[in-house]
């Protein structure tokens, strides 16, 4: 490649999400993310301690950089605290302290490695997954304007609205405990707030905004799921043309990838249905701190090299017309 031509790749970060569960050695699994032309890696929660042993050297040397580590890091099998879990938000007292730990010990790795931040599921609505389920199914079975939809989707928001409240209420409270921790011990990592993709998951933009608003001067960002938030608002939660506007000063990272249907984790561009509805993301993107393709095993190699290419090409079109 030409020196003087700017690396496409090199405007991103790669989520090991894409093949964690194909290896259990982690030189591997990282090797083959620097074979598609990444060398910044943002480690998931499936990255386990062992994996670690062999992508430490690699850190230490500098052959790669790590962007950011994916809270509960490393893996942890306990479901209290796997992705889908109350996390911050637990009613629980005792369960709140242990997730407090739980995410200093994240942000520890993190700052180990260098990394600029911790990426956080912060917890869910206590309803249950049935509201999302079945509302997934009328919109799968081309239901989505149906009277039976509108009344599921009814039911759950009064719930949803209901048990959130005290869920952001612990998440703050949560937070503020996590940074405080963690300034008394010097290290300094942004931690952000993941959209997610099931209608009673925590936090939508607004939600974020609110308990970063809580939370004074901390260390607290939105960090937005491309994919979540298009799932969301097809289902009705989320206006991303007004979000990723009013909210786009507290983004600091996202994660990139593009749905089909309510199918996530593919590639922009190369599985991208709605091209003018994915490219309301492109401002957030490009003001985003961290940029981390998120994608799912099957993206192969090439559709992948596709979509980073068209992307970074599109970042800088838009760059360039806004003079930067």
């Amino acid at each position: 490649m030409n020196s003087s031509v700017p690396n496409p790749y090199d405007a991103f970060s790669f989520s090991t999400s894409w093949n964690v569960k194909r290896h259990a050695v982690g030189r591997d699994m990282i090797d083959e993310i620097r074979g598609l032309g990444f060398r910044r890696i943002e480690l998931n929660y499936q990255v386990t301690a062992q994996h670690l042993e062999t992508i430490e050297p690699m850190i230490e040397s500098g052959l790669i950089e790590i962007s950011s580590v994916h809270h509960v890091f490393p893996r942890t099998d306990d479901p209290e605290f796997g992705p889908d879990s109350l996390m911050l938000g637990h009613p629980d007292e005792a369960m709140r302290r242990q997730g407090v730990e739980l995410l200093v010990q994240s942000a520890e790795y993190a700052a180990r490695y260098g990394a600029k931040a911790v990426v956080l599921h912060p917890g869910e609505a206590d309803i249950g997954p049935q509201f999302d389920a079945e509302l997934k199914r009328l919109y799968r079975e081309g239901l989505r304007e149906s009277e039976a939809y509108a009344d599921t989707w009814r039911r759950m928001l009064a719930r949803r609205t209901e048990a959130a409240a005290p869920a952001l209420h612990h998440m703050r409270d949560s937070l503020e405990t996590v940074c405080e921790r963690l300034a008394v011990r010097g290290i300094r990592v942004a931690i952000g707030l993941e959209t997610r993709a099931r209608c009673h998951q925590l936090p939508t933009p607004a939600e974020a905004a609110e308990v970063i608003a809580g939370l004074a001067a901390a260390p607290v960002y939105l960090w937005v799921d491309s994919g979540h938030a298009i799932i969301m608002e097809r289902m009705g939660l989320y206006d991303n043309t007004v979000d990723m506007v009013k909210y786009r000063r507290l983004i600091y990272g996202m994660h990139i990838h593009d749905t089909v249907g309510l199918v996530d984790h593919g590639c922009p561009y190369v599985h991208t249905q709605d091209v003018p509805g994915f490219e309301r993301f492109l401002p957030a993107i490009a003001a985003a701190e961290l940029k981390v393709y998120e994608l799912k095993p099957n993206c192969t190699p090439e559709e992948i090299r596709i979509s980073v290419q068209t992307l970074a090409a599109r970042l800088q079109v838009l760059q360039e017309g806004a003079g930067v």
